[in-house]
């Protein structure tokens, strides 16, 4: 006989579903990175999905995402979705939309970058393709190659 496990709803907080698969990892340590303080976070790896096959999920509790952040799941989830859950309700379901540029979400792989000199440069980035992500530098006009790597 197969046990299975279930995941129990959260109260109020945040959701993000259509993840792709393994990268529900990587946005744990983004959000976790953001929030030493430590919130309940429970990730679903490999969940089957009628629209993606298999996918990743992500539940925060007493969390509403930044914008920031949202920007950062975007570059690793471009089709991905945040439900904003009170009182054990969904409120508002939106889809992660990348921006047409992105400020200070990521660093410029290229070391001679202005961005990574002693220079009071923010990282800008303008977005050549949403799915999948790719980002060209403002300043030295280099396509960033390693996205996740270089998420800040």
């Amino acid at each position: 006989m197969v046990k299975e496990l279930r995941v129990t709803p959260i109260r109020n907080g945040t959701v993000i579903d259509h993840i792709p698969p393994g990268m529900g990892l990587k946005i744990l340590s983004i959000l976790m990175h953001d929030d030493p303080a430590g919130r309940t976070m429970t990730l679903a790896m490999n969940v089957s999905s009628a629209r993606q096959g298999k996918k990743d999920v992500l539940k925060v509790e007493d969390l509403e995402l930044t914008p920031e952040q949202v920007g950062k799941i975007a570059l690793l989830a471009p089709e991905g979705t945040i439900n904003i859950i009170r009182d054990s309700n969904v409120v508002k379901k939106e889809k992660v939309v990348l921006p047409d540029r992105v400020v200070g979400i990521v660093r410029c792989g290229n070391p001679n970058c202005i961005t990574n000199q002693r220079e009071p440069v923010e990282p800008e980035f303008v977005v050549v393709s949403r799915s999948p992500p790719r980002l060209r530098c403002l300043y030295c006009e280099r396509e960033l190659e390693d996205i996740i790597g270089n998420i800040l």
